[in-house]
């Protein structure tokens, strides 16, 4: 979390309190960099309040073969149920504990009467997204590991399930396409220049071709199709989302604001 530079003493304290007293869950360090002249707040937390906060989100993790196996939404009360529950390490991938902090930080909720200087939150306000609004905060942003990327860059189409572990599953299903649809792209190709280079110069060779090459066109639509929904759900599957519930009756964003008006 970066902070402007004309941030001040009182507003650093203010927010620090703030943090630590609504999220008691949080480890924060605060660094400020000469250069720049700012502040930023490294927040992590420790492996218990993780598995905590995975409760809370409702974060899908895979369970053990002698209990059934499939994924199931974490519970603290049956974790040792689920796979390398054991493993502080890697129980969470990296952007696991990502959204678990963030969710703590965006439902960090002001009380009635707070304010910040000539900012008064309302009761209920969250207060990171209203500090981003202001240009109190400028970033809220995970700090990356360049050994990581610089592995992914090189091998992407072969990394999809590290992807997943370090971008999320959107991310890794994008990726996931992109190297699907690369790879299924061969075959027209190759038979779309097959058949130029067979092509003979009169008119009717040519509409041959083209009506040849079109129902080919057909063929490798309705399969390339069928391999992507089957190719999708075994990775929806294996990552825990092919039974989640759509992005429409999940819990509202922290930063969604409603405006009522009376109707006469």
């Amino acid at each position: 979390m970066i902070l402007t530079d004309t941030t001040d003493d009182h507003t650093l304290l203010w927010l620090l309190n703030h943090i630590r007293l609504g999220i008691p869950e949080l480890i924060i360090q605060i660094r400020h960099h000469k250069h720049t002249n700012v502040y930023a707040f490294f927040v992590t937390a420790t492996y218990q309040n993780l598995l905590r906060g995975a409760e809370e989100t409702g974060l899908r993790k895979p369970v053990k073969e002698e209990f059934g196996g499939g994924s199931r939404a974490f519970s603290c009360e049956e974790d040792y149920i689920y796979e390398n529950i054991e493993n502080e390490i890697y129980f969470f991938t990296s952007q696991e504990r990502q959204s678990i902090i963030r969710y703590w930080l965006e439902n960090l909720r002001a009380k009635q009467g707070e304010s910040l200087h000539n900012i008064h939150f309302l009761e209920g306000q969250p207060i990171i997204a209203e500090l981003l609004t202001r240009g109190i905060i400028q970033q809220v942003l995970p700090i990356h590991e360049q050994r990581i990327l610089n592995r992914l860059v090189k091998s992407w189409v072969q990394a999809v399930y590290e992807i997943c572990e370090y971008f999320g599953i959107k991310i890794a299903m994008y990726f996931s396409w992109l190297g699907y649809y690369t790879w299924c792209m061969i075959y027209p190709a190759v038979i779309g220049f097959g058949l130029w280079t067979f092509t003979e110069s009169d008119q009717t060779s040519r509409d041959v071709i083209c009506v040849a090459f079109a129902l080919f066109n057909v063929v490798w639509t309705t399969l390339f199709l069928e391999g992507w929904k089957r190719q999708s759900a075994e990775l929806a599957y294996r990552w825990g989302t092919l039974d989640r519930p759509a992005e429409l009756i999940e819990e509202p964003r922290a930063q969604f604001r409603v405006r009522m008006a009376r109707v006469s």
